[in-house]
């Protein structure tokens, strides 16, 4: 039997779902959800936060599934909604709903650039959950797409 690993490690999305959760109490906010896929989709990590509402495992992950779909942050994505609706839509029912774009969904980078895996997070403002996100990916030493939190529009 050989192992294979599609990218993000278990340890990495760890750190990276800790930390951002951590970034989330710093900063007060709403209770958050993470969730972190690895390349190929697959969930590795999840955890959400008491009083974390109830869809917010579901946001989170179509958040980060929609940057990873694309190959692009969920906030990018975000336009396309309105310059787009008909292929947006499309998008959404291809992916079985586990499309959302909005602002939260970040790809993980490694040191070659290469797509690893992406995180999304759900429960506050859509940009203080992609400010949690970038802020665990960094905590774990990896980079980010995109590499800085975005100004809220």
């Amino acid at each position: 039997m050989h192992s294979m690993t599609l990218g993000l490690t278990l340890a990495q999305a760890s750190v990276i779902v800790d930390e951002a959760l951590k970034a989330a109490r710093s900063a007060s906010l709403a209770p958050i959800t993470v969730v972190a896929l690895d390349a190929g989709g697959h969930i590795v990590a999840v955890k959400k936060e008491d009083n974390s509402s109830t869809l917010r495992v579901e946001i989170a992950r179509g958040k980060a599934a929609a940057a990873l779909g694309m190959g692009r942050s969920s906030r990018d994505l975000e336009g396309m909604g309105t310059a787009r609706p008909v292929f947006v839509g499309s998008i959404a029912a291809a992916s079985d709903g586990r499309f959302v774009p909005a602002p939260g969904g970040v790809l993980v980078l490694d040191a070659n650039n290469t797509i690893i895996g992406a995180i999304g997070a759900s429960g506050d403002t859509s940009d203080a959950d992609e400010r949690c996100v970038i802020a665990g990916i960094r905590a774990a030493g990896l980079a980010s797409y995109p590499a800085e939190p975005q100004p809220a529009e």
